[in-house]
């Protein structure tokens, strides 16, 4: 009698492969970074406020950050990290922040999820709006 593997065997063996090459494809957009983690110094300016659009925002990838302005003269600060499978974002545009790895969007005023799959907010990154600069608080 030979000792083959059973189908049931292979489509296990199978399964794992595919589950395993899905969690490494996500992890090449940064796996479980930690969100909190940045390669940006606290007051460190990132741009001058005439840089970002009303009702929209822009993204300082170096220092993992999207910074927006949802009316004039108010600025908010964001992860820059999608917290689905921690792509980073790519755009900013009507009114959102978005991944185009699994297509989440979030609002750009307060980062909640505007469209899934994300089920979490962007974190909040603090800055400082100092006359016409915004740095990193």
């Amino acid at each position: 009698m030979t000792d083959s593997p059973t189908r049931r065997t292979i489509l296990l063996a199978a399964g794992a492969t595919g589950a395993a090459a899905l969690t490494a494809g996500c992890g090449e957009y940064g796996g479980d970074k930690d969100s909190s983690s940045s390669n940006a110094s606290p007051g460190q300016e990132l741009a001058k406020t005439a840089d970002i659009p009303v009702g929209g925002g822009k993204i300082f990838k170096d220092e993992e950050i999207v910074v927006t302005q949802p009316k004039q003269g108010e600025f908010k600060g964001f992860s820059n990290i999608c917290t689905h499978a921690q792509c980073p974002v790519a755009s900013v545009s009507d009114g959102t922040i978005n991944c185009t790895c699994h297509g989440s969007k979030f609002n750009i005023t307060d980062g909640s999820v505007a469209h899934p799959p994300a089920t979490r907010p962007l974190p909040e990154k603090k800055i400082t709006v100092r006359g016409d600069s915004i740095s990193l608080a």
